[in-house]
């Protein structure tokens, strides 16, 4: 069973390393100018409203979700399960959480590099610190699944 616990501890940070290589990636590929369409929107003000506001309203009902969300997840369907089932569970659930702050954060700064709004750089960074919260390791896992150590 620890063995099992630790593989999945592994395997969350690996989730949570590759999240916060992401933004990395964008800003190097954004500011090197290899991709010839930044700022192609900029001066487009009725799209960047429409784009800008949709990445506010999208920011601010998925950060709280997958924040208070998983919370709930953990207590109504993990618990009661048996331990094999709730690590898979747990594994599954904190990947979506992450995948949905990802989505959020390549959403962000594509609408940054491509109409160079700072909305979006600031809806990217809000994702970014939301992901904080969902930092992976062996004892979180364990106090959140309630799991004693051997």
């Amino acid at each position: 069973m620890d063995e099992l616990i630790k593989q999945i501890s592994k395997r969350l940070k690996v989730y949570f390393i590759t999240f916060w290589l992401l933004p990395v990636l964008i800003a190097i590929v954004g500011e090197s100018g290899i991709f010839d369409c930044v700022g192609i929107y900029a001066g487009n003000v009725r799209l960047t409203y429409i784009v800008e506001s949709l990445t506010i309203i999208v920011t601010a009902i998925s950060v709280p979700v997958v924040l208070k969300y998983f919370a709930r997840i953990l207590s109504k369907k993990i618990d009661h399960v048996s331990i094999a089932e709730a690590l898979h569970l747990y594994s599954f659930w904190s990947g979506i959480r992450m995948l949905v702050l990802a989505v959020l954060v390549i959403f962000g700064f594509t609408i940054y590099y491509l109409m160079l709004s700072t909305t979006g750089m600031l809806c990217a960074f809000i994702a970014l610190t939301a992901s904080l919260f969902c930092y992976p390791s062996e004892k979180r896992l364990r106090q959140e699944l309630r799991i004693e150590k051997e």
